[in-house]
């Protein structure tokens, strides 16, 4: 019988299997903590915790928000459920849907109100009510802008009746504008970028400028989300009347952040599963937005839908 030797250098202490073990036990919570950015997540915890008094009545104040409606599927909507606003003539919600391309009215318990097929247009993303009874909606690949007046009677609405802005950030892919909110005070649009890289854009004079008054100016906020890398992309943006603040959504990260007129970060909320009284995560979260009360409403893949109060 061949004798077998070890091949370990004599110089080469022997590794017991439970350190081995326990070694890729830590590298693997190591590369957790980096994917998820717990450092970061745990840091603004406290920070918030820090701050709290002091903020949360004149913010929106995210980690108080708790789920009254979890993961409730459209009616009629079978998949590419993406953004989301509030109208408050209405006291609704519209929504939009990505192939087929549609704009869809909901209330406020996510229940199915009425459909309007979107014809000519392509790869719709994002939705935000601009008062005045109009409605923007971005086509991500083309990262155009389209105004649109809110539908009075069932029917098609037709992409070449209407204004329409391009702003080509970069090449056409898909990876254009995801989300939209609007300063109706300010006449300011936000604008974010999913990824590769992300983005928030914000650009002036978009309503002023269906009334003649052509002065455009677009701003890059890169300085605002730079050093918010634990969200990782950006799905919508929601501007808060109330308060000024941004409110960022984040799919990959699971998360919203809101931000001051500054860019500092306020608060955030997890959207992981034991968070904000979630059974399960917010599978693909894709638009939110907030009604006149405060009360969030957010959307997910492929059909879901979510309410949120602030307890």
């Amino acid at each position: 019988m061949p004798i077998v030797t070890s091949t370990r250098p004599r110089w080469l202490p022997e590794v017991r299997p439970q350190v081995w073990a326990l070694g890729m036990l830590a590298a693997g919570l190591l590369h957790t903590a980096a994917t998820f950015h717990l450092d970061e997540r745990v840091f603004y915890s406290l920070q918030s915790a820090w701050q709290e008094s002091s903020l949360q009545t004149r913010s929106l104040w995210l980690p108080e928000y708790q789920v009254r409606v979890e993961a409730k599927p459209v009616a009629t909507v079978g998949n590419n459920l993406s953004g989301l606003t509030f109208d408050e003539q209405r006291n609704q919600l519209w929504a939009v849907v990505n192939n087929p391309e549609e704009l869809v009215a909901l209330d406020l318990n996510g229940e199915f109100i009425a459909r309007y097929p979107l014809k000519g247009f392509i790869d719709v993303e994002a939705v935000t009510y601009l008062g005045d009874n109009l409605l923007a909606v971005a086509e991500e690949r083309s990262q155009t802008i389209v105004i649109l007046p809110v539908p009075s009677q069932p029917g098609d609405l037709v992409r070449e009746d209407y204004a329409a802005v391009s702003l080509s950030m970069g090449a056409s892919d898909n990876s254009g504008f995801e989300g939209l909110g609007y300063d109706r005070a300010g006449d300011r649009l936000f604008a974010v970028k999913e990824h590769s890289p992300r983005k928030l854009y914000e650009i002036q004079g978009i309503k002023a400028s269906l009334n003649g008054q052509l002065n455009l100016k677009v701003i890059d906020r890169e300085a605002w989300i730079e050093d918010k890398d634990m969200a990782s992309d950006l799905a919508s943006v929601h501007y808060d009347e109330r308060t000024g603040h941004l409110v960022l959504l984040s799919d990959e990260a699971k998360m919203m952040l809101e931000l001051d007129g500054e860019g500092e970060l306020v608060s955030f909320r997890s959207l992981w599963s034991g968070f904000a009284g979630l059974d399960k995560s917010v599978p693909q979260a894709e638009g939110m937005t907030f009604d006149e009360r405060g009360d969030l409403y957010l959307v997910s893949e492929p059909n879901l839908f979510y309410a949120f109060e602030r307890k």
